[in-house]
């Protein structure tokens, strides 16, 4: 999910009543539950080694207790620092000071992080380095207005009621706002159960597709070997579809509110490309090594530059996309230019001359 969710399930999960079990629970959950992407700092390396090792290693379940451990620690020397500044009074909290406490609650603000980028299409792989395989539950866009609107009027409402209150001489409670906070963390548990629904129906309907109807007169019957069904946002009733043969990809769009899912045209069609010297160059490449191993439905490219027949300056452009993103939501065009494009130019000898991430040139 993007940044701002992260931090709001994790202040919501504190006022959810957590933060009356340790002082700077609020502080340490809502850091906590974005620290995860501290990865995106790869990307001062370059963009490959920025893809290459997002969702790595801080978003497994070996990574999460050094995090909590440091997190916790930076907080303790805030307090310190507090305490020795107030001295010799004593610093005051609404709850308790318990370190081991706070550990825990933090640890169960980053396993909030993991479950919420499980819930999108780009999925983790919590298991590294143990198990390399990525895992996406796809039932929720990287962006969900209904989720995000949920978590901001827990923690915005609670303030201003408190402005009414101290208006009419009410007395002000330390500990505000849990019950639209374990309303908001209701409304999430409803809202992935309610598009978990959907995807396994929109599953159902992918399941009999005709995929000859984009196929040529006479092709051989196709055997569907995987299905996969991606989340729109805002609308849990819209998936794009992509489907896996033995000899190509087929996308399509299923409507499950109305039961529909028309049938494929040769635009939604995608053969599998065959393996050429400069295909298997990139492929080895550190782009390509990092692309395949993520990827679920890659699909691989080439075009060549050719000025004239046995061109010793041709050049060869190796593309990688994946189908799970080809389709347009507001401010993505994903049929036009899919997110996640990543591509490999190689000399007529197949050494690399270029490698591009996202548009993003390799230094």
């Amino acid at each position: 999910m993007e940044p701002v969710t992260h931090m709001l399930t994790g202040a919501c999960l504190s006022r959810a009543g957590l933060n009356r079990k340790a002082a700077y629970a609020t502080l340490a959950m809502t850091i906590a539950a974005e620290f995860p992407d501290i990865d995106t700092l790869w990307s001062a390396v370059g963009p490959i080694a920025s893809f290459q090792h997002h969702r790595g290693i801080t978003h497994t379940f070996l990574g999460i207790p050094f995090e909590a451990a440091l997190l916790v620690g930076a907080i303790w020397t805030v307090h310190r620092i507090r305490t020795r500044r107030a001295a010799p009074k004593t610093v005051e909290t609404a709850a308790p000071i318990r370190w081991g406490v706070l550990y825990l609650l933090t640890l169960l603000a980053l396993l909030s992080h993991l479950l919420l980028d499980f819930t999108n299409n780009y999925g983790l792989r919590p298991f590294f380095p143990f198990n390399p395989r990525w895992y996406a539950g796809s039932i929720v866009f990287i962006f969900e207005p209904v989720l995000f609107v949920a978590l901001l009027g827990a923690l915005v409402l609670p303030s201003l009621f408190g402005l009414i209150g101290s208006e009419v001489g009410a007395t002000r409670k330390p500990f505000r706002g849990s019950g639209l906070a374990i309303m908001a963390l209701l409304v999430m548990l409803g809202l992935w159960t309610w598009r978990y629904t959907e995807q396994q129906k929109a599953i159902t309907l992918a399941a009999s597709l005709d995929l000859s109807a984009a196929l040529p007169p006479g092709a051989p019957a196709a055997e569907i070997l995987r299905i996969n069904a991606s989340p729109y946002p805002i609308n849990p009733y819209r998936w794009h579809i992509t489907v896996e043969t033995r000899g190509f990809y087929q996308i399509a769009e299923a409507d499950t509110l109305q039961g529909t899912l028309p049938n494929p045209t040769s635009n939604d069609l995608f053969y599998r490309s065959p393996t050429t010297l400069a295909t298997l160059a990139a492929k080895r490449s550190p782009l390509g090594e990092a692309y395949l191993d993520w990827s679920q439905f890659p699909l691989v490219t080439e075009t060549t530059s050719i000025t004239g027949p046995y061109d010793p300056a041709a050049l060869s452009t190796v593309t990688f996309r994946d189908l799970r993103f080809f389709y347009d939501v507001p401010f993505m065009k994903g049929r036009s230019k899919p997110p996640l494009t990543g591509t490999v130019t190689l000399d007529s000898d197949r050494h690399i001359v270029s490698m591009e991430m996202n548009g993003k040139a390799e230094r």
